[in-house]
């Protein structure tokens, strides 16, 4: 996104630590996409530049039958599954009157019905591995409402996120561990509808006084995944430059 500002000495100077994510912990991959057809490419050049087994699969989350398919597909082919990061999410901008009833659904099924649906797969196999790790994607919108955009649907179902993970952590804790990142406000193109004049105020509400670059989430997923967690359960980290701070 244009615009922009950065503050060099809040950032990771290391160039691999922005591009080799959670390979360079060991990680094999399995990326699951729907609509980012450029899945299958990433997943080809990752495995090609550092030999490494990466695999895309295809599946809609809103689907049970379909995202628990891809998760046996995965245990097949890489024969087990030791973490889960469930992190589908879509997003749109509309007050609260004038939300369709099908327009509201679509933000609860993909990012609440998805991760369950994405938990619920994948808490099969770990329960018969007697292990397992999941991590959902919520945000900070689950404990606050952002301004000056209207999103009543998008805070809603990220707060569902957050206690579902919580309620999943208690039930599962005999075979899994349940945690949620929750990512303030970062460059993706989820943001690409705001005006200039709305990321200029997003922005002057951080205390970093800039976005996150998606990278800069990675140590939070690798903290959670790894076992330096392991006595970590039901819990949320917040990574946002301080936004829910004041």
């Amino acid at each position: 996104m244009k615009g922009i500002d950065r503050i060099p000495n809040l950032k990771p100077r290391s160039s691999n630590w922005q591009h080799n994510g959670p390979l360079e912990a060991g990680a094999q991959i399995a990326i699951i996409y729907n609509t980012t057809t450029s899945a299958p490419q990433t997943a080809a050049e990752i495995s090609s530049k550092l030999n490494v087994k990466c695999t895309a699969y295809r599946a809609d989350v809103t689907s049970p039958s379909e995202i628990s398919a891809a998760i046996d597909h995965i245990v097949k082919d890489f024969g087990k599954l030791d973490i889960i990061v469930a992190n589908a999410g879509i997003f749109s901008e509309h007050a609260g009157e004038d939300y369709m009833p099908k327009e509201f659904q679509e933000i609860m099924d993909v990012n609440v019905n998805g991760a369950f649906y994405t938990a619920q797969a994948t808490a099969r196999i770990f329960k018969k591995q007697g292990f397992g790790n999941a991590v959902l994607t919520a945000s900070v919108s689950a404990t606050l409402v952002n301004t000056p955009q209207k999103q009543a649907a998008y805070n809603a179902s990220k707060a569902g996120v957050l206690q579902l993970g919580k309620s999943l952590a208690v039930e599962w804790v005999g075979f899994a561990r349940v945690n949620c990142v929750s990512p303030g406000y970062i460059e993706t193109s989820m943001m690409a509808y705001a005006s200039p004049e709305m990321v200029d105020k997003w922005r002057s509400r951080v205390p970093a006084r800039r976005f996150a670059s998606p990278y800069e989430l990675k140590g939070a997923y690798l903290f959670c995944a790894s076992d330096a967690s392991s006595y970590m359960t039901g819990s949320n980290i917040i990574v946002d430059g301080g936004f829910s701070l004041p």
